[in-house]
């Protein structure tokens, strides 16, 4: 719908280039939004979280089944069986915190996201296509090269934050995905894009109930230098923020 560019960012010896996008009313892609420094640092913070209680593990149903990822939640637990019912992760008693840092940015992009709207549509109150929100969820998913994750909505959140259009907020560090989305679940009808690392996407108000998933990692596309800094393995991280 409309793009525009904004000043790059030095990153290391070279220039990273940021693009706003507007892909539908409520969803927008911020490409190279996060900088080397602060991918870093994510990669950083989920390890020292992931390893510890309460960290990354394999989420599953009762009947066995195994979702194609690594997961790990911050400030409410969730998983695809119980959602966010209160439930016991091994012998973890509590919930670990979203880092004071992570919650500046995802507020910082949305504020950005916004701004892009207002401009390119001249609304007067930009929330009624992108509502601001104070994230109190977020749920890290650490995908191998050969993560996916079919086609599915968000919609676990309280009957409120849903009904407000309040907006999901998504962080890419690593490997590149193949990530589709639509307002039905079928593939053959959903868009396309590809989240390199480093990039942030946003969708609420009425993209909030949008079908999404992630169809393959390409491997071997995460930025050499965030490589050198981290020793990432193979994969992608993805960090998805709401508010319940």
């Amino acid at each position: 719908m409309g793009e525009t560019i904004i000043p790059a960012r030095n990153i290391g010896n070279h220039i990273n280039t940021v693009t706003r996008e507007i892909l539908q009313p409520g969803m927008v892609l911020l490409t190279n939004y996060i900088s080397l420094p602060e991918q870093v640092n994510i990669i950083s913070r989920c390890r020292e979280l992931g390893l510890g209680p309460g960290g990354f593990h394999q989420p599953g149903y009762q009947d066995g089944a195994k979702l194609r990822l690594q997961t790990m939640c911050l400030g409410k637990r969730w998983d695809p069986e119980t959602k966010y019912e209160e439930h016991a992760l091994g012998n973890v008693p509590k919930t670990l915190g979203i880092p004071d840092e992570f919650v500046l940015l995802v507020k910082k992009a949305l504020t950005d996201a916004q701004l892009l709207i207002k401009k390119n549509e001249k609304l007067r109150d930009v929330e009624e296509m992108l509502p601001g929100m104070s994230p109190d969820v977020c749920i890290v998913n650490f995908y191998t090269t050969n993560g996916k994750l079919g086609l599915h909505q968000d919609r676990d959140e309280s009957k409120d934050s849903l009904r407000k259009g309040l907006p999901v907020v998504s962080f890419s560090v690593g490997d590149s995905a193949e990530f589709l989305y639509g307002d039905e679940r079928d593939i053959s009808k959903a868009e396309s894009i590809l989240l390199k690392s480093g990039d942030v996407l946003i969708f609420g108000g009425k993209s909030r109930h949008i079908y999404h998933g992630v169809t393959s990692i390409n491997p071997n596309t995460a930025p050499r230098a965030l490589l050198k800094e981290t020793n990432l393995r193979p994969g992608r991280l993805n960090l998805t923020f709401r508010q319940f």
